[in-house]
Formats: C-alpha cells, sequence, structure tokens
C-alpha cells in the first residue's frame, strides 16, 4: 500500500471493474484510495488510514470537513479515536477555536466506569474497546453545541458509540463531519445529523475484479 494516501491526481482510475484502488474528488482533486479485502475474501472496502497520510493531504480534507462544519455552528469539537484525532485538532483551529476535546481508549485512573461505553469497528470487529470522556472535561461541554469528528463512518457503531457515551455526560451532539463516508448506510439509524467529504461503496469480487455493490 506504499504511496496510497500521499498525494492527490487529476484523472480517477478507470473501472468497473477496479484492481486495487477506487478514486474519490475531494473539491477538483483526485485522491486514489486502496480496496482491502475484508474477512470474507469476496468483500472489500476502501480504505483510508489518516495517521499514515501525508501532511498536504490531511490538511486538504481537513479544510474540506471544516467548511462542512461551519454549517453546525459549533461550540466545541470532539475527536473519536483514533483516527479522528487526526482531523479534529486541526478542524478546531481553522474555526477559531482555542482547544477540542479528545475522547479515548486508554483508561486513566481517574476515569469513571459510568463515563464510558463499549465501541467496535468494522476493520476490528473482534477487537471491543472502550470509550472513555474525561470527567475533569466535562465543564468545557456542558450547555455547549457539540460536533463530533472522525475520520470514516461505516457502520456508524462509533458515532453512535459517542452519542452514547455524550449522553450520559448531559451532552447534546448536534452533527458529526467525517473525511469518508464507507458504504450505504440508512440515514433514519443515525444518531445525528453527519456530513462527509467524499463516500466510497463496499466492493463484491467477480472474476474480472472489484465492482461496487448496487445501493
Amino acid at each position: 500500500m506504499e504511496g496510497f494516501w500521499q498525494s492527490f491526481t487529476t484523472a480517477p482510475v478507470a473501472g468497473p471493474p477496479y484492481e486495487d484502488r477506487y478514486s474519490v474528488a475531494v473539491g477538483a482533486d483526485i485522491l486514489d484510495l486502496p480496496i482491502r479485502s475484508l474477512p470474507a475474501p469476496d468483500r472489500a472496502l476502501a480504505s483510508l488510514i489518516a495517521n499514515q497520510a501525508s501532511f498536504p493531504v490531511i490538511d486538504r480534507l481537513t479544510a474540506a470537513m471544516a467548511e462542512l462544519a461551519r454549517g453546525f455552528q459549533p461550540d466545541v469539537i470532539v475527536g473519536l479515536p483514533t483516527l479522528g484525532l487526526a482531523f479534529a485538532p486541526g478542524l478546531a483551529r481553522v474555526l477559531g477555536h482555542a482547544n477540542f476535546v479528545a475522547l479515548g481508549y486508554s483508561r486513566k485512573f481517574w476515569y469513571r466506569d459510568d463515563l464510558s461505553v463499549e465501541i467496535r469497528s468494522i476493520t476490528s470487529p473482534a477487537a471491543a474497546k472502550r470509550l472513555y470522556v474525561d470527567p475533569l472535561i466535562l465543564p468545557r461541554l456542558a450547555g455547549k453545541r457539540v460536533l463530533v469528528v472522525d475520520d470514516v463512518a461505516s457502520t456508524g457503531a462509533s458515532l453512535h458509540a459517542a452519542a452514547t457515551l455524550l449522553a450520559r455526560a448531559d451532552v447534546c451532539v448536534v452533527g458529526a463531519v467525517v473525511a469518508m463516508r464507507q458504504g450505504r448506510i440508512d440515514s433514519a439509524d443515525d444518531p445525528f445529523p453527519i456530513a462527509h467529504v467524499f463516500a466510497t461503496p463496499r466492493f463484491s469480487r467477480r472474476a474480472d475484479g472489484w465492482w461496487p455493490d448496487q445501493p
């Protein structure tokens, strides 16, 4: 996968079928994403690993996410671990905020179990973790318009977990912004409005290559 997420191009790859990559548009720029097989070898998805991307790619995506974020008029940006934290600090800066709030997977000794929820992801389905909010940060969230930032929305599990966790802290989330919406998600199941820079399908393997699933 060397070379992916490092620069933009001017023309998308041809397809379908696709061989090993899928192109998405970020404004007038084209970004090629690797197609990765899921545990079921005839199924795949396009991948964005933000902490492996170049600074120019992260900066471009952050700027696009910030434009979407303005519509929510947030008071506080909350970043989801791990890869949402590649975007949340820069997005908060672009919006003129003095700081942002990072949720975490690592339990510090002063954290509270009642301010945590279990979380899973499509790329790590067997690795259940717990999502925590630092109780010392709660005064910065109380009564504010909170926007959640993540890298990808796929099954929606991470955003649902964030909504549940922040509700336990009596925090109201006005929406979320992600770089990529991955696969088809029924918006009726979203915990709050979700804005995205680009969307990618899931893929099925045929004899001649990878084909996008029909919505």
